[in-house]
């Protein structure tokens, strides 16, 4: 028995490098649509988003000289690029979905309306949001607490390449602890960097749970679905 009915499950474009610098890494792509498959198979209604850092990133490119709307606009088509790898990749599991996009680019990708992505879902499609929130200076962070909220989504998981949320970064403080469970409060007041700020206050405004864990690790997908406590709960 599935622990969420529908999820919004966020994904960074990093995490598609896998072990390479740059692009796609087509075993790790692999690897994150049979995660997803497995869910799938457990019933589970699923909306997805995926960054574009893997190959642009608009902040960044903003410090290099890019004007930022161009350069959020150009992050943007990034996430498109993933999501049709991702749905490619699904299609290849044989798992039913449909990437819907911000930005009207008919054929693509279909021009997203929360009622075409329910209705989608219920007739069991998975549903990938792609070109962010469509506008500029919002992150894909941003841009999942949106689609969450507005499909109505149970949880939003965010998968990443640790296992949770901690007292400091455990990459770079070996004394750092986890936190089991946290309010959206705590997040803010201590300052911790889950998400952004604007992801996580509308993610409080609108009472969507926020589940952190490390999607690199295979299988942890199911078994937060399980009901397994790998990672982090941030709620109200």
């Amino acid at each position: 028995m599935a622990r969420f009915k529908r999820i919004l499950l966020k994904l960074s474009g990093e995490s598609l490098m896998g072990k390479k610098g740059y692009g796609i890494d087509p075993e790790h792509l692999a690897e994150y649509a049979q995660q997803i498959k497995e869910v799938y198979d457990m019933g589970v209604q699923i909306g997805i988003v995926i960054g574009g850092g893997n190959i642009f990133r608009g902040l960044s490119g903003a410090t290099q000289g890019f004007d930022r709307v161009k350069g959020d606009q150009m992050g943007m088509l990034a996430t498109v690029i993933n999501s049709l790898a991702l749905s490619s990749a699904l299609t290849a599991e044989g798992v039913p979905n449909k990437v819907l996009t911000a930005i009207r680019m008919e054929p693509i990708g279909e021009f997203y309306s929360k009622w075409k992505a329910i209705e989608a879902m219920e007739e069991g499609k998975v549903c990938i949001f792609s070109a962010g929130t469509g506008s500029p200076y919002f992150t894909t962070d941003t841009g999942s607490s949106l689609r969450g909220v507005e499909i109505e989504a149970d949880v939003m998981l965010k998968g990443t390449r640790v296992d949770g949320i901690y007292t400091a970064d455990p990459e770079k403080d070996p004394s750092a602890t986890k936190f089991t469970d946290i309010t959206y409060d705590e997040v803010l007041e201590r300052g911790l960097k889950v998400m952004d700020l604007s992801a996580v206050v509308m993610c409080n405004d609108n009472n969507l749970p926020i589940y952190v864990f490390n999607m690199d690790v295979y299988g942890n997908l199911k078994k937060v679905m399980a009901g397994e406590e790998i990672g982090t709960l941030v709620h109200h």
